[in-house]
């Protein structure tokens, strides 16, 4: 059996959390070089890099993120032993780590976690959002209880994951007051020319609606495409174009954004999923997030 030396990883994980080799020494009280070597054999022992160059920076490779999480979790039960066998311990939170597809509009994120935030045993809630396929992969390394995606698991994925369907929502269009008063008269197909934000084309929902424009023979004016749902809606907040956002989270949008609904975009659906390593989820955090997104968030939004 391999043993890890958990000095290494300790010295790997002072380095990755302070963001760097001198931070971390002077934490440690330890010189950059006796750092360098300890990290540099627990890399060595792993047969894998955990950092690289950028710039003068040190960046943390995909097998680095990785050993940082494991890292993370194995000090922070450490601290929770020493507590408790010094009577210093209450009731300890219940861990959720969840992936988060970085498409997914964050508002629908949030709402789609609190049931869980809700729960009577407390939570302590680890996000991290990254693309789906990664996300995915760490299900089967177990270093994620639940991801969060707007696509299920592909049926070629070699990982053994379920695929929850969370529920559906329509999808309409905002702007500022401004640019909605200008282009709410014979909706939609005021569209044509109009100023759009859009997510990107290889997304899900930039697919959709591609296909609901040409039905409907319509051409906006593309100022922006975006990968990050909440940067689109930022611009759009701006006022730099209208932009489309689920409708189940519509007062949410207007109410943050400073934006106005201008119409919605029939027949144009987007599907949220939880994915999980296991078909029947007993996580107790999980079952409130499934169980609210079908009774709450998606109740009334049906095809």
């Amino acid at each position: 059996m391999e043993w890890v030396n958990y000095h290494h990883l300790l010295y790997f994980w002072m380095v990755a959390r302070e963001g760097g080799l001198v931070p971390a020494a002077q934490q440690l009280k330890l010189s950059h070089s006796t750092l360098s070597t300890q990290i540099k054999s627990l890399e060595q022992s792993l047969g894998q890099e955990l950092f690289t160059k950028v710039g003068r920076k040190l960046a943390l490779t995909e097998a680095g993120h990785v050993a940082y999480r494991y890292a993370d979790e194995i000090f922070s039960l450490g601290r929770e032993m020493v507590d408790t066998v010094k009577g210093r311990a209450r009731g300890q939170p219940l861990r959720l780590h969840v992936g988060i597809a970085d498409v997914v509009p964050k508002l629908i994120v949030r709402r789609l976690l609190e049931p869980a935030l809700k729960l009577a045993e407390p939570v302590r809630l680890i996000c991290r959002e990254d693309d789906h396929d990664r996300l995915v992969a760490e299900l089967d390394l177990h270093t994620l209880h639940l991801v969060i995606s707007d696509a299920p698991v592909s049926p070629g994925n070699r990982v053994r994951a379920h695929s929850h369907l969370l529920g559906e929502s329509g999808v309409s269009f905002f702007g500022t007051p401004p640019l909605v008063r200008a282009h709410r008269r014979k909706f939609p197909d005021s569209l044509n020319d109009a100023p759009l934000l859009l997510p990107m084309e290889n997304l899900t929902l930039r697919r959709s609606l591609n296909r609901w424009f040409e039905s409907r023979c319509i051409t906006p004016q593309v100022v922006a495409e975006f990968e990050d749902s909440a940067l689109l809606k930022v611009f759009g907040a701006a006022g730099r174009g209208l932009f489309p956002a689920p409708t189940a989270v519509a007062t949410e949008v207007m109410a943050q954004y400073g934006v106005k609904p201008l119409g919605a975009a029939d027949g144009v659906r987007e599907r949220f999923y939880a994915i999980s390593a296991e078909r029947r989820v007993s996580h107790p955090a999980v079952l409130a997030i499934l169980d609210g997104a079908r009774t709450e968030l998606f109740s009334e939004q049906g095809p």
